[in-house]
């Protein structure tokens, strides 16, 4: 379905200021419909003048409603709906009961002209079955008159607010409602919002208090009553029970002469947040808990190494300290954000600083990309997987006796996998070398972790000429396995 501005720009003549008006109104409109029991539609006339675009429609959760079907992006003839077209030329709100031919019925509607800028730009049409002449209850008659007033406001363009929506959390009419006068007291509560309050622990008569009588914050009131725009509170008892009030001015010939406060048990909602927000904490201290371990047996393994004399057994010890290490780099980024996922270039650029001065000759490791985010797992052994990588190229790319160089770590991705590509200038690739016949015991991890755990594939090469030395590339799948 195309958005409000996809067809105003199509079909109206209306301007990117009017467009954002209109779509603002639509986004705040919920309680509106809910507070006159009807169905709203958004109709402006079309760049001829002859026909009327839907640019909005919404359905009363507190009645039921007369379209089974979307009429968003649908035209009327101008001519079908004359008190349209009255209110579009007057700017006056204008109620008259007629035959609906889109929704095959007899019904009342309220043409509400939409003012922006001091130009009528669009109508809301309210549209209610026609119910005879049924007597109606206090909560109706609160409600309908609370809508009166704010059909009004949007005659006189003073709703929907200016900077301010309605989010997913806010309360909608069903949910509780108050009906304020100009100095803050109550001239209504409905059913909802009375048991909204005894679960707050206030059993006392509601009607008559002001505001800051029943727990709300003296400023609050202030700034929804000087400020002409709406206010959200949240009241608390204890951890256990929160309400969500949202309170809305009601502005008669520019002045607040009351307000709207729509509330919500919020309760269930913040509970989860809190145990969100302690689930994080907790997963923060595991993974600093797992890098304190893991640093603790890397420095274990580099004092045992100090006392070893035979070259080999002291070369074993170090490269399994330094992969320990490596392990440890991405729980220490885990433990610092929390979650279980990290930047991948994060993860790289502490290994890449280890390597560099584990080198006999001067080496300059340079790294080009930062990664995507990757879970935990990946993260882990894709950074075992590259210190092996690096370390053989500052190894044996490099031996005793030469001059130096370069290796570029360089991390290219898309929304399906990545590559890691290591390529270093030095002595290149011995004769007959074969990766898949190779002992050592850093390629053998390597191929474990790129088959087994990342599902990967590896290649290593000569450079291709004029560059010389040796290229390791690695490619893995981001997608979930």
């Amino acid at each position: 379905m195309a958005s409000l501005s996809d067809i105003a720009r199509g079909h109206t003549e209306l301007g990117s200021e009017e467009r954002e008006h209109l779509r603002r109104l639509v986004a705040a409109w919920g309680p509106v419909a809910d507070l006159c029991f009807a169905d709203l539609l958004l109709l402006t006339p079309t760049s001829a003048g002859d026909r009327l675009v839907c640019l909005g429609q919404i359905r009363p959760t507190t009645a039921q409603t007369i379209y089974r079907d979307d009429q968003i992006g649908r035209f009327v003839p101008m001519a079908n709906r004359p008190m349209i077209a009255e209110s579009l030329a007057t700017g006056k709100i204008v109620e008259e009961e007629i035959d609906l031919a889109e929704a095959g019925t007899r019904a009342r509607v309220t043409a509400i002209p939409v003012t922006c800028k001091g130009r009528v730009i669009a109508v809301v049409s309210r549209e209610s079955p026609h119910l005879g002449h049924r007597p109606l209850g206090d909560l109706e008659l609160a409600y309908l008159g609370v809508f009166h007033r704010l059909a009004q406001m949007i005659a006189d363009g003073n709703f929907p607010f200016p900077f301010e929506e309605e989010s997913e959390e806010s309360p909608r009419v069903g949910d509780g409602a108050l009906v304020l006068d100009r100095l803050t007291a109550v001239v209504y509560s409905s059913p909802n919002a009375v048991s909204a309050f005894h679960r707050l622990g206030f059993h006392g008569t509601i009607a008559g208090r002001k505001l800051e009588d029943l727990g709300f914050r003296g400023e609050t009131a202030r700034t929804v009553f000087t400020l002409k725009v709406p206010a959200t509170e949240e009241l608390e008892r204890t951890d256990d029970v929160t309400i969500m009030a949202r309170i809305v001015p009601l502005i008669t010939n520019g002045v607040v002469d009351g307000a709207l406060v729509l509330m919500r048990d919020v309760s269930e909602l913040r509970s989860r947040e809190r145990l969100l927000v302690s689930m994080d904490a907790t997963i923060r201290e595991i993974h600093h808990r797992v890098k304190n371990n893991l640093q603790t047996v890397s420095s274990l393994l580099r004092i045992q190494a100090r006392r070893v004399t035979a070259p080999e057994a002291k070369e074993a010890i170090n490269e399994a300290e330094r992969r320990i290490a490596t392990i440890a780099i991405v729980h220490e980024l885990l433990s610092r954000g929390g979650g279980d996922d990290v930047i991948f270039g994060d993860v790289v650029r502490p290994i890449l600083d280890m390597a560099a001065h584990n080198g006999v000759a001067p080496i300059q490791i340079r790294l080009l990309g930062d990664g995507p985010v990757l879970n935990t797992t990946a993260a882990s052994s894709l950074a075992v997987v590259l210190n092996e990588l690096v370390q053989n190229a500052v190894e044996h790319g490099f031996p005793p006796g030469s001059d130096g160089g370069t290796v570029t770590v360089e991390l290219v991705y898309s929304n399906t996998e990545m590559t890691v590509s290591v390529h270093d200038n030095g002595v290149g690739l011995p004769d007959g070398f074969d990766l898949d016949a190779e002992p050592g015991l850093g390629l053998t991890i390597i191929n474990t972790l790129v088959k087994g755990e990342l599902g990967g594939r590896l290649t290593i090469r000569p450079a291709t000429a004029p560059e010389r030395g040796t290229v390791a590339q690695l490619t893995v799948s981001l997608a979930p396995r």
